[in-house]
């Protein structure tokens, strides 16, 4: 029986949160019923059974749980009559049974949280690391290890959030109309950075977290730049099982064996794209999107449509000005008209792209294929210095070596 609570604590234990938040009112407490919750579950279901709707039993149990503990510690915030006999209702009562469309309302919780946990008045890195612990369920310490800090330093960004979500009494919802715009791009972005962390460290449980939170967003709010965002993360992820060798080396993008790719993301990723293009007020994850599509249905690197990139990435500078779209966009034309052409874009962006290793590791790039093998040797010693991750800075020495560094 146990390991049925296990299972249901794996597959609802998220949506139970969420809705137990929303109904506290508090993160702390919400955590606390939910670990009450199923330990009641894991006490009481094997004597007496699994009720019929056990998602709407637990929240019962953890808000029933919840008021007898601030009862108990004498800081009872007063709930109205009804919601407190709902609360104390153990299994199929007529309210829970009917709680609004029960699933959808479930749903519509777990974006609340997301808006929550995403609000623009957080900083980034609080957004993110509330986002993985909250919505996503990640530990503390597999969120640390992700982002390279230690975890008393990722507990603090928890704690100042939460802290500050209170204290500013920043609404469990999803904005309206006139707030959606700016809440929504915050929202956008914390899952994009998410993925690009676990994509650039190979660290796949974290990808696919920011991909089912992209589908999440895409089934309750499926405006345009959210199908887009969600086709972009399921392109660049069909690539996954051939971005590295069997011993972690990256392979580039031209070396890649396509027959690695996962088709079928591909076309769900293409047809996202075509989706986000037909409606009014697409963007640069759209764009960004696009782009990755005609890489993807390339059957061959040589069939690369580079001149159709070279295009949106035209637009994608209009639409969101940036040294690093700018510095793709050199990467394109240096395949379309020679490595030459690239360095020509890409040598005056290095001032600006201080820090970034992919600048000098593509400036290094065009010059081997150019034949200026001095400057590759600075270039690849210069995008070494910057690399994080072990596996990038394999193959970027490992070229080093190439070029006779």
């Amino acid at each position: 029986m146990n390991e049925i609570v296990s299972a249901l604590y794996r597959q609802e234990g998220r949506r139970v949160f969420s809705t137990l938040v929303r109904l506290l009112g508090s993160f702390d407490a919400a955590e606390e019923a939910l670990h009450d919750a199923f330990v009641a579950a894991a006490e009481q279901w094997p004597t007496q059974g699994v009720p019929a709707h056990p998602v709407a039993w637990l929240i019962s149990a953890g808000r029933f749980k919840a008021i007898d503990r601030m009862r108990r510690d004498r800081r009872f915030v007063a709930w109205d009559e009804a919601a407190e006999q709902a609360a104390a209702v153990a299994d199929e009562a007529p309210g829970w049974e009917q709680l609004t469309e029960q699933a959808q309302a479930i749903e519509d919780d777990r974006l609340r949280l997301v808006f929550t946990c995403c609000h623009p008045s957080l900083s980034q890195e609080a957004r993110i690391a509330l986002t993985l612990r909250e919505v996503c369920g990640l530990t503390t310490e597999a969120i640390a290890g992700a982002f390279l800090v230690g975890t008393p330093t990722l507990a603090q960004r928890i704690v100042r959030a939460k802290a500050k979500i209170a204290a500013a009494r920043i609404p469990y919802e999803v904005p309206g109309p006139a707030e959606r715009p700016a809440r929504l791009a915050s929202v956008l972005r914390v899952v994009y950075l998410v993925f690009n962390e676990g994509h650039a460290a190979h660290a796949e449980a974290l990808a696919d977290e920011a991909i089912r939170l992209a589908r999440l967003l895409h089934q309750l709010l499926p405006e345009p730049e959210v199908t887009g965002l969600l086709a972009l993360q399921l392109l660049h992820n069909a690539r996954r099982a051939a971005r590295r060798t069997a011993t972690g080396d990256l392979v580039p993008l031209d070396e890649q064996d396509r027959t690695l790719w996962d088709r079928e993301a591909i076309t769900e990723g293409a047809a996202l794209v075509d989706a986000a293009l037909r409606q009014h007020g697409f963007g640069a994850y759209t764009l960004q999107a696009a782009i990755a599509a005609l890489h993807g249905e390339a059957a061959r690197a040589a069939d690369t449509d580079w001149p159709q990139i070279i295009g949106l990435y035209d637009v994608l500078l209009r639409v969101e000005p940036s040294p690093v779209i700018a510095l793709n966009r050199a990467v394109a034309v240096a395949m379309r008209d020679g490595p030459e052409a690239g360095l020509a874009l890409i040598e005056p962006l290095l001032p600006a792209l201080a820090g970034y290793h992919a600048a000098p590791a593509a400036a290094a790039d065009l010059c081997r294929r150019a034949g200026r093998l001095h400057d590759a040797q600075a270039h690849y010693r210069a995008a070494v210095a910057l690399a994080r991750q072990e596996p990038e800075r394999r193959v970027l020495l490992r070229r080093l070596a190439e070029v006779g560094g």
